[in-house]
């Protein structure tokens, strides 16, 4: 009788739920809208690359209200809202926009488990766009900066000794009203430019730790001794800690090492098992941290035997290498919007789903424009197999863009608080991304989207990771430093500048048109760099350019960027729906074609 009284409990809560929260609009959405459960949204663990077995996720209904900028905490809040899913999306139930003269204030309650007892308690954000208040039981305990990576706070000393406990967060957006980075959000959407996206965005959760815990790895492999470099972050370090590393082969121990926390261990892995996207082999790597000899935390994490390099070839021409062969790196302009959730994917399926379809297309790379996705999605890339260049979101437009001219254009002046954001928000992404063997390009600066001090920024980057490449500004102005020089042409192919000492690469071309009906996400007029009527037609256009870059593979190109994974909004070049529901090209030939283009770069 009790457990039928439980289940009809959570029953009623359940329904209560749905009752309070329902997709707002009536944009398109994708199928996996009717896959959101309110009381279970986004359930998976959301940190793969350092997994603990206890945490807690906070996502679901929490209350929200938008205020006029610098007001105190609402008494009564404006309704439901559905978290992690911004404010301006669907799948928040909510739909409205903020000015830069509002905030968006958000509140719930929660309970911290008694297993919990005597442990630190660290309550994660995976993403708030932009600035971040939080308070636990209204106490400050701390802000943030920053649109697309994570942070952490310790709330233990504000949590109460028993019952709920109360969170509230302030957040305040001004999209392109302010100098911060925001990629491709506008509060005027129309053609390339998207609607905004406010708030949080990405899994909120907690964990139990000790005080002295590891949050970091980063692994760097030299195939050529056969080794993996670890190194593992520590919170609130201390001189006697020390941190054990062990590098297992599926279950069986490979090697190890031990070393002061944030130190370097280098391990040896003989006979490695190199990653690459036709066999992307992952190492798992326990980590421990130990205090007189016991062990205080413990993750489980992995790193791939990989490296990423550039050589000349028996032409003289300078080519991409992976594991030091030659690897043609080509593949979408992947933007990560979806029509229901906007930033976010409503499903982990729905943010697997563009990278195995990717994959079946044959490409082997994804460059990932100016966004960033949540650590599950470089996780995927991981174990799926491809490699991603990842860009730094645009912010604080203006300058003058000259692409034709070597060394032309001129840099944007920015402000002294636009400069330290910069690198802030920079070093955050890098710092993310890092930690994915999947991630092998850096791109500090798109199309001369608010570029400044080229030559310092692409210094200041690789001195942060010198282990990957640094495309310096993709078909920006273009400037003599960094690995890479990037050209954008649309529609078709070109090649109209090259760099003897550098990688050349097609940045960004195609943008082939074709507005799907029962596919569009509004009824002005949808935008493409050319329009076609049908599948059979953007497929043909599609292979042409495809076989006109063969030539210029040949001729030095070392990577091609097609524009792009899917419709989004108004721009309707994608080779899927907005939706997912078709895929605008015969996939067959599509994917032929691909593998030809990859081969002719590949080649010795």
């Amino acid at each position: 009788m009790k457990k039928i009284f439980i289940a009809l409990v959570c029953m009623s809560i359940a329904v209560i739920g749905m009752a309070q929260w329902q997709p707002a609009g009536d944009k398109i959405k994708t199928r996996w809208t009717s896959q959101v459960n309110v009381q279970n949204v986004l359930p998976e663990y959301p940190r793969p690359i350092l997994q603990r077995s206890e945490w807690q996720n906070l996502n679901g209904l929490w209350d929200y209200a938008i205020l006029d900028r610098g007001k105190v905490e609402p008494s009564q809040y404006d309704g439901k809202i559905l978290v992690p899913f911004c404010v301006e999306s669907s799948l928040s139930g909510v739909q409205k926009s903020v000015s830069d003269k509002q905030e968006l204030w958000y509140h719930r309650e929660f309970s911290v488990p008694k297993a919990w007892n005597g442990k630190h308690v660290m309550l994660h954000f995976g993403a708030v766009d932009w600035e971040a208040d939080v308070f636990v039981n209204d106490v400050l305990v701390g802000s943030h900066r920053g649109g697309y990576a994570g942070f952490s706070f310790d709330i233990t000393p504000f949590l109460n000794a028993k019952g709920m406990q109360k969170l509230v967060v302030r957040v305040w957006d001004p999209t392109d009203a302010g100098y911060q980075p925001i990629g491709k959000q506008t509060q005027n959407p129309r053609s390339i430019w998207y609607t905004a996206v406010t708030g949080i965005w990405q899994t909120v959760w907690m964990e139990p730790v000790e005080e002295n815990h590891i949050n970091h790895i980063n692994a760097v492999a030299d195939i050529d001794n056969g080794t993996l470099t670890i190194c593992a972050g520590v919170a609130c370090e201390r001189s006697r800690d020390i941190v054990e590393a062990t590098v297992l082969d599926g279950t069986r121990v490979v090697g190890s090492a031990k070393g002061v926390a944030g130190g370097k261990l280098r391990i040896a892995v003989p006979n490695a098992k190199l990653w690459s996207p036709e066999n992307p082999y992952l190492y798992n790597v326990k980590l421990r941290l130990l205090r007189g000899g016991k062990p205080i935390d413990e993750v489980m994490s992995y790193a791939a035997m990989r490296t990423i390099g550039y050589a000349r070839d028996e032409n003289g021409v300078m080519r991409m290498q992976l594991n030091g062969k030659n690897y043609f790196h080509y593949g979408p302009l992947d933007q990560g919007w979806f029509p229901d959730g906007l930033y976010t994917a409503p499903t982990d399926e729905a943010m697997l789903y563009d990278i195995k379809k990717t994959k079946e297309l044959g490409f082997n790379m994804i460059r990932k424009h100016v966004k960033v996705e949540p650590d599950r999605w470089y996780y995927h890339c991981d174990r799926e197999g491809i490699v991603v260049w990842q860009d730094m979101p645009s912010g604080d437009m203006g300058n003058r863009w000259e692409p034709q001219v070597y060394g032309g254009g001129t840099d944007r002046k920015r402000s002294a608080a636009s400069v330290e954001n910069y690198y802030h928000e920079w070093g955050e992404i890098i710092d993310l991304c890092s930690q994915h063997p999947s991630v092998v390009v850096w791109t500090p600066f798109n199309e001369a989207w608010g570029q400044f001090a080229t030559e310092e920024v692409v210094a200041w980057t690789n001195e942060r990771d010198p282990s990957r490449l640094i495309n310096t500004a993709s078909g920006g102005n273009h400037r003599n430093c960094g690995d890479i020089i990037d050209l954008h042409n649309y529609p078709g192919p070109a090649m109209y500048l090259s760099d003897p000492n550098r990688v050349n690469v097609l940045g960004e071309y195609g943008g082939i048109g074709f507005a799907m009906d029962g596919h569009l996400w509004w009824d002005k007029k949808n935008w493409g760099y050319i329009q076609f009527k049908s599948k059979e037609e953007v497929t043909d256009e599609y292979v042409k350019y495809a076989e006109q870059l063969k030539s210029f593979v040949r001729r030095g190109f070392s990577a091609a960027v097609y524009t792009q994974t899917t419709d989004v909004e108004g721009e309707v070049n994608g080779l899927m729906t907005y939706d997912r529901e078709e895929v605008k090209v015969d996939a067959a030939r599509v994917r032929k074609v691909n593998q030809e283009v990859i081969a002719e770069g590949s080649a010795k």
